[in-house]
């Protein structure tokens, strides 16, 4: 069997095609630039042959019709039909409360992805375009969605439920959802047959740790608590994200720096944590190298980095 998955963001798609036969990717690449000019497709094979072509891809569905000719391309293709492709992943941001696990995809399932759009405004739009535009060029081809947040939709109250009135919980679905489910669902397995154990048996803490980076108690093989919340802004330090703050922290940034709600969103989401601290760089690996040249706030950046891995593991404990 031949699974296309693909990971559809604002301005780009990164796919891959696997043959899940033989548990091994025949081809990956991403559509990045989508609707800007210097649009660019760079695709690889199994082979380690790869390609990069410029081109007008103005919206997904163009994107994903280059996706799906060079996988039939004679030169660079890996399959000659497109019957081949038996079948579509998305990766799906937010499920809300709707999604406990992976589920094929109707007219019902984009209805409840279209509620959810504002608990996660950057993120399930393009989730949606992307599955728009597969449903549109392989209308027959079934497509599964699976959600950053379905491995979490299993946490307990005590692990979910923010400290504000109940009724703004019922009203709003205001709560902890978590994030980056898959990778903690894949590691947590991955762990536990790496030592040898059944999941079902064993306590892990799992963590993403990428430009945003999140940590879960998995007991018994289910997450019961994680560190980002209502939004992936919660948490750890990231690449450019604050995590915790307190709360009124903000009001007080928006008072005295006259900001909008977006203007107070963006600063916390794009110019805040590593980038934020160090001024330089949100990649550890340049926050490294001037930690080794003694530029004092890549120190702090990073020391910052270790106290929230270590202040939020702590905070696990619901794990014991």
């Amino acid at each position: 069997m031949k699974v296309l998955v693909l990971n559809s963001g604002s301005s780009s798609i990164k796919y891959q095609l696997i043959d899940t036969d033989v548990e091994n990717s025949l081809a990956k690449g991403i559509v990045d630039r989508i609707g800007m000019s210097g649009a660019v497709l760079s695709h690889s094979r199994f082979d380690g042959e790869s390609i990069k072509i410029v081109g007008e891809i103005l919206d997904h569905q163009i994107a994903i019709e280059y996706v799906i000719a060079i996988l039939l391309s004679p030169n660079h293709g890996v399959i000659k039909d497109i019957k081949e492709i038996d079948a579509i992943g998305h990766r799906v941001v937010h499920g809300g409360e709707s999604f406990s696990g992976s589920v094929k995809i109707n007219d019902e399932v984009i209805k409840v992805l279209q509620d959810n759009i504002e608990l996660a405004p950057l993120h399930n739009p393009p989730n949606i375009k992307g599955i728009l535009a597969v449903t549109r060029l392989l209308p027959n081809t079934p497509q599964v969605g699976v959600f950053d947040t379905a491995f979490h939709s299993k946490m307990p109250p005590r692990s979910f439920l923010y400290g504000i009135p109940y009724e703004l919980y019922k009203k709003y679905k205001i709560r902890r959802y978590g994030f980056h489910g898959t990778s903690h669902l894949y590691v947590s397995n991955k762990a536990a047959e790496l030592i040898g154990k059944k999941v079902d048996e064993l306590k892990i803490i799992t963590a993403h740790l990428g430009n945003g980076c999140s940590i879960a108690a998995v007991k018994n093989g289910v997450s019961i608590d994680t560190s980002m919340g209502f939004t992936p802004l919660e948490g750890l330090l990231m690449g450019t994200r604050s995590g915790d703050l307190d709360p009124s922290l903000i009001l007080y940034i928006m008072g005295k720096e006259g900001l909008s709600l977006g203007e107070a969103n963006t600063l916390l989401n794009k110019h805040s944590g590593l980038i934020g601290i160090s001024g330089e760089s949100s990649d550890m690996r340049e926050i490294l190298a001037s930690v080794k040249d003694e530029q004092k706030r890549s120190i702090y950046a990073f020391d910052l980095v270790l106290f929230y891995m270590v202040y939020r593991t702590n905070c696990t404990k619901n794990i014991k």
